[in-house]
């Protein structure tokens, strides 16, 4: 094609009104991913099919682009404001950058539209837009002709409901087609349908969703149906239409179709060609006889036909009526001529999609399959991927959390009391960045409050500061599979990117090395304060925790017991006083640790002036303080003086302080005792004598009571008040010293471990969730819950290279760190079935609640509130190009250490399991010689140290799965590596389990995948 230069310059330099768009764009050519320049900026302006590139509006053309034998590639991240122009002819990609979205989405179209392709679809459009309008008008013209009475009888239009079965997809069809004609006789066809809906109240004609590519054949069976959920529009006056092309090149469609908005119409390309199409009522499906239509494909003037299209509606229950014939398969064409017979089996479909579960998932998206099975016949497979509530509410309940316990550590550190100025200086120091980190905390959770839209975080948002909380795209996979002579089964595994702390970066590694470099760094700063290990500082966070959550017990059961004094009842003060005594027990042995006595000694060494006393007769606290029950009762207690400053410190007066808490409520336990000894004496003899004197002695005795146990009870609380002075003094004094050993490093690492925990907890809890309520019909499952506990197994798929390294030891910590979480099943009080989540860091309990009638399904001790444990299990393997550089230049040692440790993991889950659970919980094909042999075979494979070696991932989650375990599957960002471990997970389980047709394994995984590419694409 010739152009004039001068005519090129003269046309680029006309008014700004005679151009069909026309701004600013930054270009750049691009080959592969690789940009050859940074993008400049420069003016363009559009005409037809030229495009004009200038350095400004007023400077003279410096190249024209000819928009035509190419395509473009439009990206649906919301944040992403570029195109690429791609040519047929094999030349570098044009890149073009917007300034905003919505000027990126004006140039895609304009772009699209500008070639002689773009205008022979526009006017494809407009002649099946005039098909439509002839078909709506015929309607239309009836009802002119109506009795003006009739006309206005009808009032509104009301549209008639699909009957369905509650809960179930309102409607599914499977689609075939015959006898396409091709455009030349020797081609062989690649077919695909394209499904749209239009809307019977609004008329306009909305792109639903898509089969897969079937190629090398006329007749094409498609096996990806179409599924419509149950809060999806649909009525029987809903018109589908079905529209077949031809795709020549099947690469160029996928990528296409896989970038285009929901909302638009393809743009016909020279990756694909038009065949047919054809439209039909949902009612006529809906109520046809066979529950089947045969329709005409048309071309877009509705005048050749180019083939017929079958329609089938489809029930997961049942099986399709008519006659039995077998399944041929032909490596070329792909033919099958479908199995018809009819069965009917207990459908599970419905019991997942209760009120608490819909809680906590939204926004579904379903697929539809059949594949043929190795005894000819037919399974149906129904795939949802859903979001969860939960991505964003666990974070923000958690950060909550967070935000109260460090208000907390932060007044007890002011509340230290007077300190030498080495100390206070150190004191003042943490207590800045506390406050500093603790802001942040706050700001955070202020911007989650503002979240609004999506209840995911997308990938390209992982570094996003205020998300950094929130897990990546984390999903409910699930696969219902009904086959003809199995039982139907539920398959669910949760897709989630692997928990990181994105934001904050990985140039230093992950936590798994910063935590042993930060533990070792810190034993080497004793010069400047005293030197905790990690169980010790652990220990202190456990004894301020009991303290703060057994104090107000105590003080609330102490009034209790004098309130059932003052009311003269026995059986009252008797449940008032062993609650009171288990309490108080509890509270006493919270310190019976070597920790607090040297925690108290080093706090005395702290304040100005102090000096020490060696004690004359060293005294053993755990038998002084041991057994209260047995203890002498003390004729006087003396309340001790708060720890002294600039005199002597006598080490046994924390054991005197700690014991007369016990010696306080042995004295209690002896009145309460001698004054219903005395009342039950008294009440016989005064009842054998006059009844209405015993009611008199009764009402005076009342009285005694409550003046013989108060003095008692308060000096129990003042006791136990000093006690708590002191403790909550020593363990503050502890985590001081752990906090300024490491500024700010240490704060920075306790953020960076929330974080990764926030995003691994928000997981767990949906799988938990998930896993009750599939399984609480299966009484197995409940015993084993509360027996053993629940095994979490998660795949990783992060190479061991670069910043992936690091993603990997974040994710490590994260994953051990959910050991420490326990849940708890509550029945619900309310309409809101969210999950609640208390305790501090190193131990929370999720409060899982559930509706009255499911919370009587489960076992007693569940109900009771009998806490689960949770035993979870990481087995990584690097499947990337970056792993193949590791394996060949760099180090595998993080993935080795990592498999092998949490192998013994899963051992001893395994030893629980069979020493607590009966042989006969596990069905007969899941028998634990069979466990023992993958377990095994999981322990060879690893010792191997083979290179990418996917049986790992296949063996462990075989045994998650045998075991009732949760399945969750991780790789950076829960996309492209995802998705390809989840199909063929999904597709190895329908051969293993359901007799999948192996000449269909292939088919059936390009199937999978061509759906899940377009789903996961976040």
């Amino acid at each position: 094609m010739k152009f004039n230069a001068k005519d090129l310059a003269l046309l680029a330099r006309r008014p700004s009104g005679y151009f069909d768009k026309e701004g600013k764009l930054k270009i750049c050519r691009v080959v592969g991913d690789e940009k050859l320049i940074e993008p400049r900026e420069r003016w363009c302006r559009l005409k037809g099919n030229l495009l004009f590139l200038m350095k400004n509006k007023s400077s003279e053309v410096s190249e024209v682009v000819i928009l035509e034998r190419c395509w473009v590639v439009e990206f649906r991240s919301k944040t992403d404001v570029s195109i690429v122009l791609k040519f047929q002819s094999g030349e570098p990609d044009l890149y073009l950058e917007a300034a905003s979205k919505p000027d990126c989405e004006s140039w895609a179209v304009a772009l699209g539209e500008a070639n002689s392709e773009g205008l022979q679809n526009k006017i494809q459009q407009l002649r099946r837009l005039i098909m439509e309008i002839k078909e709506e008008r015929s309607s239309d013209e009836a009802r002119q002709f109506l009795p003006s009475s009739q006309v206005d009888s009808l009032g509104e239009p009301q549209f008639t409901s699909i009957q369905r079965i509650a809960n179930e997809p309102k409607l599914e069809f499977s689609l075939a087609c015959k006898d396409l004609v091709a455009a030349t006789r020797d081609r062989k066809l690649n077919t695909f349908i394209q499904v749209s809906v239009v809307h019977p109240a609004e008329h306009i004609l909305t792109r639903y969703s898509s089969t897969e590519i079937v190629e090398g054949t006329r007749d094409p069976l498609f096996l990806t149906g179409v599924t419509f959920p149950p809060e999806y529009p649909i009525y029987e006056e809903t018109k589908i239409k079905l529209t077949v092309y031809d795709v020549k090149d099947k690469s160029q469609d996928t990528v296409r179709t896989s970038v285009l908005p929901d909302h638009k119409e393809p743009r016909a390309d020279v990756g694909r060609s038009f065949l047919g199409c054809t439209t039909f009522r949902v009612g006529d499906l809906v109520k046809s006889k066979e529950q089947q239509l045969t329709l005409t494909l048309r071309t877009s003037d509705g005048g050749k036909t180019v083939g017929t299209i079958e329609v089938n509606l489809v029930k997961m229950g049942e099986l399709e009526d008519g006659e039995t014939d077998h399944i041929t398969t032909d490596a070329q064409d792909q033919k099958c001529a479908l199995v018809r017979e009819c069965t009917a089996t207990e459908g599970i479909s419905g019991k997942d999609n209760l009120p608490s579960l819909n809680a906590v998932l939204k926004n579904p998206i379903c697929k539809l399959y059949r594949f043929p099975t190795s005894d000819n016949k037919w399974m149906r497979i129904r795939e949802q991927m859903a979001e969860t509530t939960l991505s964003f509410h666990v974070p923000k309940e958690l950060i909550n959390l967070h935000i109260k316990e460090d208000m907390r550590r932060n007044q007890e550190l002011k509340d230290l009391g007077e300190l030498a100025p080495h100390w206070d200086n150190m004191r003042k120091s943490v207590i800045a960045h506390c406050d500093q980190m603790l802001s942040m905390y706050q700001d955070t959770l202020a911007e989650l409050g503002k979240h609004t839209g999506s209840s995911f975080k997308s990938s390209c948002s992982k570094g996003e500061k205020t998300l950094e909380f929130i897990p990546i795209n984390l999903h409910l996979q699930r696969m219902h599979v009904h086959s003809p002579r199995l039982k139907d089964a539920l398959y669910d595994v949760i897709t989630v990117g692997a928990p990181a702390a994105h934001f904050q970066g990985f140039k230093n590694g992950g936590l798994r090395k910063l935590l042993s470099k930060f533990e070792a760094e810190r034993r080497n700063t004793g010069y400047q304060c005293i030197y905790y290990s990690p169980e010790n500082t652990a220990k202190a966070k456990e004894v301020l925790s009991n303290i703060n959550h057994l104090q107000p017990l105590i003080s609330s059961h102490a009034d209790l017991l004098l309130n059932s004094a003052s009311q003269h009842s026995p059986d009252s003060l008797k449940n008032s006083l062993k609650m009171l005594s288990e309490k108080t027990e509890l509270f006493v042995h919270a310190f019976k640790d070597q920790l607090v006595r040297s925690a108290l000694l080093a706090l005395y060494t702290a304040r100005p002036g102090c000096v020490l006393k060696k004690p004359a007769v060293p005294r053993n606290s755990a038998e002084e303080g041991g057994d209260v029950q047995h203890q002498d009762h003390p004729s006087h207690i003396k309340r001790q003086d708060s720890i002294p400053h600039h005199s002597e410190y006598d080490e046994e007066e924390w054991d005197r302080v700690w014991a007369n808490v016990g010696k306080s409520l042995n004295c209690v336990i002896a009145m309460v005792d001698r004054l219903l000894e005395k009342d039950n004496v008294s009440n016989s003899k005064e009842g054998e004598k006059d009844p209405s004197a015993a009611d008199c002695k009764v009402l005076h005795a009342g009285g005694d009571w409550y003046e013989q146990l108060y003095p008692l009870v308060i000096t129990l609380k003042d006791c136990m008040g000093e006690v708590v002075t002191r403790a909550k003094q020593s363990m503050a004094f502890v985590l001081l010293q752990e906090l300024a050993c490491g500024l700010p490093q240490c704060l920075m690492l306790t953020l960076r471990r929330d974080i990764v925990f926030s995003q691994a907890l928000a997981g767990l809890v949906c799988g938990f969730i998930i896993k009750l309520h599939t399984g609480l019909h299966d009484q197995g499952f409940l015993q084993q819950l509360h027996t053993v506990g629940l095994l979490v197994q998660y795949e990783g798929l992060l190479s061991t290279y670069s910043e992936e390294a690091g993603m990997l030891e974040d994710m490590a910590v994260g994953i051990s760190d959910l050991q420490k979480v326990m849940f708890k099943v509550i029945e619900a009080k309310s309409e809101d079935f969210l999950p609640i989540i208390t305790g501090r860091r190193e131990h929370y309990v999720i409060e899982v609640q559930l509706p009255a009638k499911m919370f009587e399904l489960l076992p007693q001790e569940i109900k009771e509130g009998k806490l689960l444990r949770m035993y979870p299990v990481l087995f990584n393997v690097g499947i990337n190009e970056q792993q193949t550089l590791a394996e060949r230049f760099g180090d595998t040692t993080l993935q080795e250490n990592i498999n092998q440790e949490n192998l013994e993991l899963l051992k001893e889950y395994y030893k629980l399991f069979t020493e607590k659970m009966p042989p006969d919980c596990l069905p007969h094909f899941q028998e634990q010689n069979d466990l023992k042999g993958l377990l095994e075979n999981l322990h060879q494979n690893i010792q191997a140290k083979k290179r990418k070696n996917v049986e790992i991932m296949w063996l462990a989650a075989t045994i998650c799965r045998k075991l009732n375990g949760v399945r969750f599957t991780c790789c950076k960002s829960a996309k492209d590596r995802t998705s390809m471990s989840v199909t063929l997970e999904q597709c190895s389980i329908l051969r293993d389990e359901h007799q999948l047709h192996k000449d269909f394994f292939i088919r059936a995984l390009d199937c999978m995948r061509s759906m899940q590419n377009n789903q996961h694409t976040q």
